[in-house]
């Protein structure tokens, strides 16, 4: 029998007759009673093995489709039959208190550790007492691997709907940026879940923007413009114009915090280009007002690092749930724009220093050598993977070595062996990959590559050798395959698991796979969230708190009062700041 879970979109939801404790506009939540999925409304998911060959083949696809077909698939020319609308935040005091978060929708225990953080009425963070912000951002790639309806209800809204069922007396509103996940399908889901005219709520936070990209003022002439500048193109005509409107409210007192999708500023250093649609839209939407850009802020790398110049600060924090991204290779230094951009004549570069980064550095290495022994468990369809080909690279291997030099019979037996050899090595060449889709491969991706690729054939011909002294190989055929398959194979493929750690460790010393390096781990600790504090005198205090170690064990909340989040870490979280706190007047 199919059991019919019950699911957190509202439209999904069986009719029931109005909750008392519900506010008007609010779908009544039925408390969980146990952690059954069915209980729960969603299915808590494991991190993504991001890995794993047919994910690593899917996302290679949805890159490619993305490329190629992305300008057929993006709805940001049809939004300008969208709201237009900016929004005002102020709290009860003339103030706000604001959450950004952003590359949540991962493994259950680190996004929901997160939200479970934020959803709190306060924290207490190194001595600061931090109350509930009014107001939550999210700055991309709301979900992993793909924008399916069903990832985002199991890894984004259902976690946040546990963490904060209902509107608490504050209301706090919800504004969202699209990341490169979210676009994987047109922007489809992001827009249905996101932007919509009825049940405009994400768990107890309301949704509020009309478009997929925003303007928000804030108290004490601060305003933050959110912006949908996907893959670094142009930005579209309607968004401008919407920007182009919002302007005409910004005066020279007006101080500007802009959240964009990626960290283009640091990507800019190895791809100048990279920044050039955000330094447009500062220098042709923002800079004629006389207004301030006194922030930038941004995810995509799921770490927190904050540059400082003389007037503007560069801030990224991508760690909303996401794997861990190390900083251990970030500049000390940024050029932004860089010199060898194409607007380098329309803005002044400015140089910019890492004034923080978390976690530091040397963690970040140190984590670096944990591939070793989270790749092959972590990743076992790869492993399986590296198996199968060691297999059948000693199958072929022994094949040739077990018949005579002049034979016919050889020859045959090579042309498998030649097969394999090129698979091998042509597919260890294009695995050491630049270090994004627009980048061009240089000698070290190659080197380092076809150097990868040799060592795995090295390794199986030292497997062959091996095999070849063992007794397995003079049994009646087909014994010799079988006992391949159920002996040699998951041997080889733990082996060659460690090759493949050696090498990513090897590489991202280079900045080569650096990512790999680290997706292939998982890490699900070290996680980040800003919250910004406006005080009605126009100061500006922003906390980034850091979380050196997720939950992974949760029990139900015994506080049954409706705000109350469903689940609670059965060892209590200890958030921390990842630095003193950040002040901008």
């Amino acid at each position: 029998m199919r059991t019919t879970l019950r699911r957190v979109s509202d439209d999904h939801v069986p009719p029931r007759q109005p909750d008392p404790e519900t506010r008007p506009g609010e779908r009544a939540t039925r408390r969980p009673h146990s952690l059954d999925p069915r209980e729960l409304g969603f299915t808590p998911r494991r991190p993504v093995p991001w890995l794993a060959p047919l994910l690593l083949i899917s996302t290679g696809l949805r890159t490619l489709l993305a490329m190629l077909f992305g300008a057929y698939l993006d709805k940001r020319e049809l939004q300008n039959a969208f709201g237009d609308d900016t929004f005002r935040q102020v709290g009860p005091d003339g103030g706000l208190w604001l959450d950004y978060v952003a590359d949540l929708g991962d493994g259950f225990d680190a996004t929901y550790s997160i939200a479970y953080l934020l959803a709190q009425p306060e924290l207490t963070v190194d001595g600061h007492r931090l109350p509930r912000a009014q107001t939550l951002v999210m700055g991309g790639d709301q979900v992993y691997p793909s924008a399916a309806y069903e990832a985002y209800e199991d890894r984004a809204k259902g976690p946040y709907q546990a963490a904060l069922p209902v509107a608490p007396p504050e209301r706090p509103t919800l504004f969202a940026v699209p990341g490169n996940h979210d676009w994987y399908d047109g922007l489809t889901a992001f827009l249905r879940l996101f932007v919509r005219s009825r049940d405009r709520h994400f768990g107890g936070w309301g949704t509020g923007q009309y478009r997929s990209y925003f303007a928000v003022e804030l108290p004490a002439g601060w305003w933050l413009l959110g912006l949908d500048d996907q893959s670094g193109s142009y930005l579209d005509d309607p968004q401008l114009t919407y920007f182009d409107e919002v302007a005409r409210k910004l005066t020279p007192r007006s101080r500007v915090i802009v959240a964009v999708p990626a960290p283009t500023w640091v990507k800019a250093a190895e791809h100048p280009n990279a920044y050039d649609s955000v330094d447009y839209f500062i220098r042709t939407i923002v800079a004629p007002t006389g207004a301030q850009v006194r922030v930038l802020v941004s995810g995509d790398l799921h770490h927190y690092a904050r540059y400082e110049g003389p007037e503007r600060q560069l801030i990224t924090c991508g760690g909303g749930g996401a794997y861990l991204y190390p900083t251990h290779r970030l500049p000390e230094k940024l050029e932004v724009p860089p010199r060898d951009t194409l607007t380098r004549r329309a803005s002044r570069t400015r140089e910019y220093d890492l004034a923080a980064r978390y976690p530091e550095k040397a963690r970040s290495r140190r984590y670096g050598w944990g591939i070793f022994g989270r790749l092959p468990f972590r990743n076992p369809g790869f492993t399986t993977l590296l198996g199968t080909l060691h297999t059948l690279l000693m199958l072929a291997m022994a094949g040739v070595a077990a018949q005579r030099a002049d034979s016919t019979a050889q020859r045959l037996f090579s042309v498998p062996l030649v097969a394999m050899l090129v698979v091998t090595l042509l597919g260890a060449a294009f695995f050491a990959k630049p270090p994004s889709a627009g980048g061009k491969r240089h000698a070290r991706h190659w080197i380092l590559g076809v150097a990868h690729g040799v060592a795995h054939v090295a390794l199986a011909a030292g497997g062959t050798w091996v095999w070849l002294h063992l007794p397995f190989y003079e049994w009646p055929w087909p014994l010799p395959a079988v006992a391949a398959v159920v002996l040699y194979g998951p041997v080889s493929g733990l082996v060659a698991s460690q090759l493949v750690a050696l090498y990513l460790l090897v590489a991202g010393a280079f900045g080569v796979n650096l990512n790999e390096l680290f997706a292939g781990q998982g890490i699900e600790d070290s996680k980040a969230f800003l919250r910004f504090r406006f005080d009605p005198d126009g100061t500006l205090t922003i906390y980034p708190i850091a979380l050196d170690r997720v939950a992974h064990a949760w029990q139900l909340n015994p506080d049954q009062s409706p705000t109350a989040s469903w689940l609670t870490p059965k060892t209590p979280l200890a958030p921390r700041l990842a630095e003193p706190p950040i002040t901008l007047r």
